[in-house]
């Protein structure tokens, strides 16, 4: 893609209303403009991290066996009516009314619809278990919406759903997202530990969030300097992981442990603070039983399945990243999620050697890097260039590019490699 026919709108100055580095450098960086308190538009940058942090939960999710689908973002007040949630939830859920006077509400999560999806379909346990995630657009009515998209009313959220026959079912479906949630932030290129929870407005009895560690978490974080996710993820056993994630310490100041603290030498142990990025449920049988949703057993008994719900802020990890990997300059964007792996900055634009080897490389890299065409002096394309937080930049300048040579800086680094373009091309590639 050329800069010179993008609409990536950087900004030199902050803007006053954002107060974290998130919010300052998305909206600096031409990643979102906001349009309503708590609402934003994703540009085209910063819409296609998003598109990738959905890429990697999608295939995640799909490789721990789990059925997408897509369910309206409109529900109906009479579902979350039967499972008495309709009054409970409180002011953050928008409600609304059409014009045959029908009440429905905009929703802020999906058990109600899912239970009673799943309701009409299964009918015997021989049907059982299902899982079922969709990736969606959802809507709570904060009263102070604030950090940019780390506190918005409008997010997306990737929202799984596991039905069981039995509590020792259900468990299993958990540790087995568990297992899929680690792998999922282990490939967007973060660290999220996993903390036991309160269930809240979902319900139940076992619940983890997982956080970013980032000095501008709202939640305090205990933790083992030992944790380490790696070999449970490399051997895929779902037992040992689950048990390697809940033996090594992880909570919130709020639910501070003390006898669990107390087991962990002091030497490893760490506090730090966390963004929650994702939270999983086992509540059992909430909404089937208040729902009325029952499958004929193996001796024709009616059984309430067991549920857990699953979910990932895929629009609020764009915020969590950048919080956790910044500098003064700008974003530092893990490879798998930024919107361009590379840049090329051509330092003199109309110079026949210097363009050749730039538009070569344009070609060659396709559609996962950012030319930098544009009539501008140097110094304004290495800001932009660090600002946007492209992995690598690929720099091309006249005396080099007389002997084939560019320059490749890393960002996350600093490094810089004076090379060919072949061997230029090989590194960016990895």
């Amino acid at each position: 893609m050329r800069l010179s026919q993008s609409l990536i709108p950087t900004l030199k100055e902050t803007p006053a209303e954002a107060q974290i580095a998130s919010h300052r450098l998305m909206l600096r960086a031409g990643l979102v403009r906001q349009m309503a308190s708590g609402i934003y538009a994703w540009l085209p940058a910063g819409h296609r991290v998003l598109t990738k942090i959905a890429n990697i939960v999608r295939e995640e999710q799909d490789a721990a066996g789990v059925q997408e689908m897509l369910m309206p973002t409109i529900q109906s007040a009479e579902l979350w009516r039967e499972s008495g949630r309709y009054d409970a939830y409180g002011k953050e859920m928008l409600r609304i009314t059409d014009r045959h006077e029908r009440e429905l509400l905009f929703g802020p999560t999906n058990e109600e619809m899912i239970t009673a999806i799943v309701r009409d379909s299964v009918k015997s346990y021989r049907d059982l278990p299902q899982m079922l995630y969709h990736i969606q657009w959802k809507f709570r009515d904060e009263v102070r919406p604030r950090f940019g998209v780390l506190r918005g009313r409008e997010f997306l959220m990737k929202d799984a759903y596991s039905f069981d026959l039995d509590r020792e079912g259900a468990v299993v479906a958990y540790k087995k997202m568990m297992l899929a949630y680690m792998r999922t932030f282990q490939r967007i290129g973060i660290t999220a530990i996993p903390m036991r929870a309160d269930t809240g407005q979902i319900g139940g009895d076992l619940s983890h969030e997982f956080h970013v560690l980032a000095p501008t978490g709202e939640s305090g974080v205990f933790y083992d300097a030992d944790f380490e996710a790696g070999d449970a993820l490399a051997t895929g056993d779902v037992d040992a992981f689950y048990e390697q994630m809940t033996t090594i310490y992880a909570a919130t100041d709020e639910k501070h442990d003390v006898a669990a603290w107390e087991k962990v030498p002091e030497n490893r142990r760490r506090e730090g603070r966390g963004i929650e990025v994702g939270q999983i449920f086992y509540f059992g049988k909430k909404y089937s039983e208040t729902m009325n949703f029952g499958v004929v057993g193996p001796d024709g008994t009616k059984i309430f399945p067991e549920m857990g719900s699953y979910g990932i802020g895929v629009s609020r990890l764009v915020g969590a990243i950048i919080e956790a990997s910044h500098d003064e300059a700008g974003i530092i964007w893990p490879d798998a999620v930024a919107p361009f792996r590379a840049a090329i900055l051509n330092l003199r634009q109309g110079d026949a050697v210097t363009d050749k080897i730039c538009e070569d490389l344009h070609a060659r890299l396709s559609a996962d890097c950012l030319y930098d065409d544009r009539e501008e002096r140097a110094g304004q394309k290495f800001a932009e260039a660090d600002l946007m937080g492209h992995p690598w930049q690929i720099i091309v300048g006249p005396r080099g590019a007389a002997n084939g040579q560019v320059e490749l800086k890393r960002r996350a680094t600093g490094e810089r490699f004076e090379l060919s373009v072949e061997d230029a091309l090989a590194k960016v590639r990895g």
